[in-house]
């Protein structure tokens, strides 16, 4: 789903690269993500997709190119523009980043205490109003360890939406949970997206939760990108190793099995 009120892109990236020593994670990246747009990228282990959503945050200062966040580079920007910019992105991490000894409803907070002016009696609200949207309103005043994996990842969602973000980047949001679990967060996701008309950007190797929330998909190999398109436009891609991902083949497997035929006929052959 895309709006048209803003021409400018959500995201864009141009000539994105990244190395850490003579390794190259990121190689000469170009992407733009429009506004209210769901995207989605895949890719394996090593293939320096998470390298580009830490560069995409601002975690990660690349070696070259830019990240623009609504027309402003996040990494030339004055310190004022970056601390805007920063109002308007939301973060869910890989393992929800909750603070132990913090209830949920303080860590809902933290965003609000640092960005607003807002007194503690009407952040409270908020920060219930937040819980809400998630389905958790009841466990305000619950430790993270009291919850189950799917809750803190539900508790993470709504800290990453206490300041109402344009932009809401998740890293792995169904990892290791429950394909129940999974599909609940993905409609989460899918619902945010339509309601509050954010723009989704999510990061995984989970194929089934990529097809439900993505309308775009970028599929990463090697710090590049083999393919992005719309997800029925890729899910019908012929590429060879397109297909060997998405049909979860492992790329050695035709080596193993010449392999194994050949020491199955020499045992059979053996006296």
């Amino acid at each position: 789903m895309t709006t048209e009120t803003d021409p400018t892109p959500a995201i864009e990236i141009r000539g994105l690269k990244k190395a850490f020593g003579a390794k190259v994670v990121l190689d000469q990246l170009d992407l733009r993500v429009e506004s209210g747009e769901s995207l989605v990228i895949l890719g394996g282990s090593g293939s320096g997709k998470s390298t580009l959503l830490r560069c995409m945050i601002g975690l990660e200062r690349p070696d070259a190119g830019s990240v623009l966040l609504h027309g402003v580079d996040l990494f030339t920007a004055s310190r004022e523009e970056a601390s805007k910019l920063r109002q308007r992105i939301g973060v869910a991490f890989q393992g929800g980043a909750l603070f132990g000894s913090m209830t949920v409803a303080e860590n809902v907070d933290l965003p609000l205490a640092e960005f607003t002016d807002l007194p503690a009696s009407t952040r409270r609200i908020v920060a219930r109003i937040k819980l809400s949207l998630v389905g958790l309103e009841d466990a305000m005043d619950r430790l993270p360890s009291e919850l189950s994996g799917g809750m803190q990842k539900r508790a993470a969602f709504a800290r990453a939406m206490a300041l109402d973000p344009s932009i809401l980047f998740c890293d792995e949001p169904s990892a290791g949970l429950d394909p129940v679990t999974a599909a609940e967060l993905d409609q989460l996701l899918i619902r945010l997206r339509d309601v509050f008309g954010v723009t989704l950007v999510v990061v995984t190797h989970e194929l089934d939760s990529a097809f439900a929330i993505a309308d775009r998909l970028a599929i990463m190999r090697d710090g590049r990108f083999v393919l992005t398109g719309p997800v029925d436009e890729v899910r019908a891609s012929q590429d060879p190793w397109v297909r060997r991902f998405l049909d979860r083949v492992p790329e050695t497997s035709r080596n193993d099995d010449k392999r194994y035929r050949k020491l199955i006929r020499q045992w059979e052959t053996e006296p």
